[in-house]
């Protein structure tokens, strides 16, 4: 029997990495974009395997992902794993509190916070079927509280907290794990300023950024070897909290 893995913002650079990793591992990917239809199909195009699929979604619409929900439900497809991935920030230094506007807090809140809850609630019946797997894409910047804006590094504290509220809930038959990385070298990071870049790397114990295969793999270990886990957050970062 298939399983299926259910990834949101699977066309960016982490969440292309989780869906390739899982699809070569025989997942059947359902993976979700916000407006950029050609990153989709290009990732669409690299999932080893067949029987993947793609759809646009707004994940602050909660109407939209109950519409996935039904079209999936209608499809007779049941969810075996669910990565909340997709997420918002925007850079806003800590000390300039002016600048970071409500309409920012909310954007950031709304896809960071109530989006993965909203996708938790819809797709909890699915996931209690198949005995499933939930994995929040979280950061180092929810206990490090440094990151691009003090509202996003307080976004990642309150998954990682709902990850816990929601292991307990969905218990016995879903467990809810976080995956929180450290600075990612992605395609985004490598365009930042050298300088700066070379500052995470040399403040990092393991002296450079992970790859996003890196956390991929984090990911499917999640899913597929901690049986036992749940509740619980997955450190990825080569040990940056630990040089302060």
């Amino acid at each position: 029997m298939s399983k299926y893995a259910l990834v949101t913002g699977g066309s960016g650079g982490l969440g292309a990495a989780i869906c390739k990793t899982l699809a070569s591992s025989g997942y059947k990917i359902v993976f979700t974009y916000n407006s950029n239809r050609a990153k989709a199909e290009r990732t669409l195009q690299e999932l080893d395997g067949e029987g993947h699929q793609f759809y646009s979604l707004d994940v602050a619409d909660t109407q939209a992902i109950e519409s996935l929900r039904n079209s999936l439900v209608d499809d007779n497809i049941d969810i075996d794993l669910l990565v909340n991935c997709a997420g918002t920030t925007q850079f806003v230094a800590h000390q300039d509190l002016s600048g970071l506007t409500d309409d920012i807090i909310d954007k950031i809140l709304s896809v960071n916070v109530r989006a993965p809850l909203a996708m938790v609630r819809a797709f909890q019946s699915s996931l209690d079927k198949k005995r499933g797997c939930i994995i929040n894409i979280t950061s180092i910047a929810a206990k490090t509280a440094m990151g691009s804006n003090i509202a996003y590094c307080a976004s990642k504290a309150a998954l990682e907290n709902m990850t816990c509220s929601l292991a307990r809930a969905l218990a016995p038959n879903v467990r809810v794990l976080s995956v929180a990385p450290g600075l990612i070298d992605t395609e985004f990071v490598k365009g930042l300023d050298e300088e700066w870049r070379n500052t995470q790397e040399q403040s990092t114990p393991l002296q450079r950024l992970a790859d996003v295969e890196e956390v991929a793999k984090a990911v499917l270990l999640a899913a597929e070897q901690l049986t036992f886990s749940t509740g619980t957050t997955i450190s990825v970062d080569g040990g940056r909290p630990l040089n302060g």
